[in-house]
């Protein structure tokens, strides 16, 4: 039962912020591609034109908040998340190409804006296609695929931080490099991002979208939930292969399981909690590093109540 101070508060940001959407008690599964976790207190969807008022509202209340993007890198507690999720999502979303530079808000889906690209007829995001995150997850993390990296596109960045005042950031203001960004440190989150791609041929980069579709069906366990590469790679190594060469495929914990089609992956196959995917993920670290010495790294990102 969400106590009084959180439905007050909910109350509040609905009357103030009539553009976004306000939720109380939101299950989290419903917003993780993982489909686990628990309730946020408060769940916020905001209006692009709401985020830093929002921001300066809950400061001045002095509530705890996560921000979140496409819920697509995410393991949330079973217990959920204490205080305001603000999700970056459909209606912070803006698309604007100009040339060959496109502008995005946080909220776009990567496989969106690299969709757009190729409609343009601008190279150079292709391998961002079949990366299911939003923008401002990518760049916060530095995603990357098939070759390609965010970094490698990125021309500028809009960020709140942690001052609530907006800033912009370079690539090198960024310190960009394997599923790493300063941001991960310092905090902030992005707004904006300002790409820069080369003209190309449409139907050339629209035969690469697909290519790399046909990829992720044929090696990816899209057929089940999960949140992508759920560990880093090990300088040196692949992570898949190291579990695959440890005996793991198909190994279970409640109802998580390492895929059997791609062992780099965690599913979620019969309903598991997050309690079964941390377990699972501390025993394939343990039982890899006791047989190979190398220490497997989340690329997920867990957040809300302890987990355990």
């Amino acid at each position: 039962m969400l106590n009084e101070k959180y439905m007050s508060l909910a109350k509040k940001l609905a009357e103030a912020f009539v553009n976004s959407t306000v939720l109380t008690e939101e299950p989290m599964k419903a917003h993780t591609t993982f489909r686990i976790g628990g309730p946020a207190d408060i769940y916020v969807e905001p209006a692009y034109s709401d985020i830093a008022d929002i921001l300066l509202f809950l400061k001045g209340e002095n509530v705890p908040f996560t921000v979140i993007g496409n819920g697509s890198n995410l393991l949330v507690s079973d217990a959920g998340i204490e205080g305001v999720v603000i999700a970056l999502g459909k209606k912070s979303s803006a698309i604007t190409i100009s040339g060959d530079t496109i502008v995005a808000e946080a909220g776009a889906l990567l496989s969106t804006v690299a969709n757009a690209a190729a409609d343009a007829g601008l190279t150079g995001l292709e391998f961002a296609s079949g990366i299911p995150g939003s923008l401002g997850g990518a760049v916060y993390m530095n995603a990357g695929a098939y070759g390609g990296e965010i970094k490698d596109v990125l021309k500028s960045v809009t960020v709140i931080n942690t001052d609530l005042e907006k800033q912009i950031f370079t690539p090198e203001d960024l310190d960009l490099s394997y599923r790493h960004s300063i941001l991960m440190e310092k905090g902030g989150f992005v707004t904006d991002v300002t790409i820069k791609l080369a003209q190309g041929n449409k139907g050339e980069i629209k035969g690469r979208i697909e290519e790399i579709r046909n990829q992720r069906v044929s090696k990816q366990p899209l057929n089940y939930p999960s949140a992508g590469s759920t560990f880093k790679r090990p300088e040196g190594y692949f992570a898949g292969k190291l579990i695959d060469d440890a005996g793991l495929r198909g190994y279970s914990v409640g109802g998580a399981q390492v895929s059997e089609k791609h062992c780099g992956f965690v599913i979620n196959k019969d309903n598991a909690t997050a309690s079964d995917v941390f377990k699972l993920m501390h025993n394939v670290d343990d039982i890899v590093y006791n047989k190979f010495g190398v220490h497997l790294t989340p690329e997920v990102r867990i957040i809300g109540r302890d987990i355990n």
